[in-house]
């Protein structure tokens, strides 16, 4: 069974980094070698990584960090919320149509001391964001809620951002359960 793994650096140096060895030799597992940043970046991606992504069963993806930060200083989210939310609904929408199940990690949280992001930011858009992609059959796999509690451990103290390896393996873990219960639902 072929299963890609889409999304930014919690996906990158995160959980991508562990979740292929989780799934085992059942599965063969793609992911792009760069980053796939934010939301209209991974649209631009499907363009680039189709070859790779021909014959894939399920699509595990994640994209939020970049654009619903403050990149540039001004104030204002990098991507505006009604762009980034209708981004996000036509990257799902091309997904269902190509591949079997598809799989949308919500964002993961920050620490306070993250200079970019604000998580009143990321739930209140996210909490917009998945009942329209539920409705269109994305499975949810909540990592906002699942590392909220251990921010302490899970999120790195000194880029406020990524995930600790404490973090990484705690959400590979979760990662490569979504991907076997999506498999055996096929």
């Amino acid at each position: 069974m072929k299963v890609a793994l889409l999304g930014d650096s919690i996906r990158l140096l995160g959980y991508g980094t562990k979740v292929p060895e989780l799934l085992g030799d059942a599965f063969e597992v793609y992911q792009p070698a760069d980053n796939c940043r934010y939301s209209k970046y991974t649209l631009r991606g499907l363009f680039d990584w189709k070859a790779e992504l021909e014959g894939t069963d399920i699509v595990h993806w994640n994209n939020g960090l970049w654009d619903l930060s403050d990149l540039l200083g001004d104030g204002k989210l990098f991507t505006e919320e009604d762009e980034y939310i209708h981004t996000m609904c036509r990257i799902a929408d091309i997904l269902l149509a190509r591949y079997k199940k598809v799989i949308f990690a919500t964002t993961t949280p920050v620490t306070e001391k993250n200079p970019y992001n604000k998580n009143e930011d990321t739930l209140r858009i996210t909490q917009k964001l998945v009942p329209l992609l539920e409705a269109k059959g994305v499975i949810i796999n909540d990592l906002y809620s699942f590392v909220l509690p251990h921010l302490d451990t899970y999120i790195d103290q000194n880029d406020y951002t990524h995930l600790t390896p404490t973090g990484i393996d705690a959400c590979a873990q979760r990662v490569a359960e979504y991907i076997r219960t999506a498999a055996k639902n096929l």
